[in-house]
């Protein structure tokens, strides 16, 4: 039983160094029922104190990371495996936990429409736990999307919206427990399905897209809120045009709004000065991802995303089968990211960005742990590989 005024137990960690604020800070860390708390209102208001207290051996306290892209793990494709939807989406939310992720969208890429009628209904939100990350909604990757820059996804089942809103239902039947939504803003009638998607409370995502700068701004206007892995499958940057892209930089994005964008930081999808480019325009839209495949966690071989076959090389690279078009990573965030965004960075952002995109206007003091909690720790070697690094790279 607790021993002072507090009905639950009261934890304090101490001999820690947390992340506060966008910095690394000396400081007790105290929680109760899964939230942080305010340890001067425990104090003054409430004379209450610690029931536990862990000596953390002064290594440092990072949330844990959140990704809004991953397309499986561990075995589990989220697009083809139908059998064991629930099974799968289990046993990649237990995996990940190992590797500091707490928070996930299982992504479902372009598919048949009878792929998305057996899959979407049977995946729920999930709060994290000590069982499995949690899920915070499913992202619908396709079939609404480029032809011309479709990636990995199948051609055969993409899809235009000739009839508008009714092709969205045709094609999955329900949304319920869809979260985020890519569509390439280029397509005839994308303006009228992102503010029919956005009135659902569905965040709208552009990406694998030929979209110019303009058509990019009207899907903002119309209300999309992200970028799908920035830089990749979509046309690249011009200076007369900058496409998707300038949308880092753009004077047209409503007041208030912040446009957040998706990067694969892994040094092969995505070039470190890209990478830097793209940090230093709008460092508060970054939101690290891995778009990791079903790979992830197994050795080089060949494996299955959606419809395709792909191949895992020793170079770390994941192609789809006799091609070299990147599908994707088969490493989680941890072992994929440089030190500095294990560390730092990612923690921050994983925090603030994909938070805020699902939950706006979170306070720190009292996150919800269920949403972004405290999983692993980092000692000072780590943290000063981290800084070294970070001179290099951002």
């Amino acid at each position: 039983m607790p021993s002072n005024r507090s009905t639950s137990t009261i934890y304090q960690f101490y001999n820690c160094r947390i992340l506060k604020d966008g910095r690394l800070q000396r400081e007790d860390l105290w929680i109760r029922d899964g939230k942080i708390l305010n340890p001067e209102k425990l104090f003054f208001d409430e004379k209450g104190y610690a029931d536990v207290r862990i000596d953390c051996k002064n290594l440092l306290i990072a949330p844990g990371y959140i990704d809004v892209q991953i397309n499986g793990g561990f075995g589990v494709d989220f697009s083809s495996d139908v059998e064991n939807v629930e099974e799968g989406v289990s046993k990649v939310a237990k995996g990940l936990l190992a590797y500091g992720c707490t928070s996930f969208c299982p992504t479902i890429v372009t598919s048949p429409p009878e792929i998305y009628r057996q899959i979407i209904p049977r995946i729920k939100l999930r709060d994290g736990s000590s069982e499995g990350a949690g899920v915070l909604g499913i992202h619908i990757e396709g079939p609404f999307i480029s032809k011309d820059k479709k990636g990995a996804h199948p051609e055969k089942y993409l899809k235009k919206f000739r009839q508008g809103w009714d092709d969205v239902m045709e094609t999955y039947s329900t949304l319920d427990g869809v979260k985020l939504f890519t569509i390439a803003p280029e397509l005839e009638h994308s303006s009228d399905i992102i503010k029919q998607l956005v009135k659902r409370n569905i965040r709208v995502s552009v990406g694998h897209s030929s979209a110019n700068l303009s058509q990019a701004e009207a899907a903002v206007k119309a209300g999309a809120t992200c970028i799908t892995h920035l830089f990749n499958a979509m046309g690249p940057f011009h200076h007369r045009d900058p496409g998707i892209v300038g949308l880092l930089t753009s004077h047209k994005i409503p007041k208030g709004v912040t446009l957040f964008y998706g990067m694969i930081a892994d040094g092969i999808h995505t070039d470190p000065a890209a990478l830097r480019i793209a940090y230093r325009a709008h460092p508060q839209g970054l939101m690290v991802v891995t778009d990791a495949i079903n790979a992830m966690g197994f050795p080089i071989g060949t494996h299955k995303i959606g419809q395709l076959d792909v191949d895992v090389t020793s170079d770390g690279r994941a192609c789809i089968s006799g091609t070299n078009t990147l599908c994707g990573r088969y490493h989680c965030q941890q072992a994929g990211v440089s030190p500095l965004y294990g560390a730092l960075v990612l923690s921050h952002y994983s925090q603030n960005s994909p938070s805020n995109l699902f939950l706006p206007k979170i306070c720190y003091r009292s996150l919800q742990l269920s949403h972004c909690c405290i999983s692993f720790f980092l000692n000072e070697e780590t943290l000063r590989k981290s800084l070294s690094f970070h001179t290099k790279s951002i």
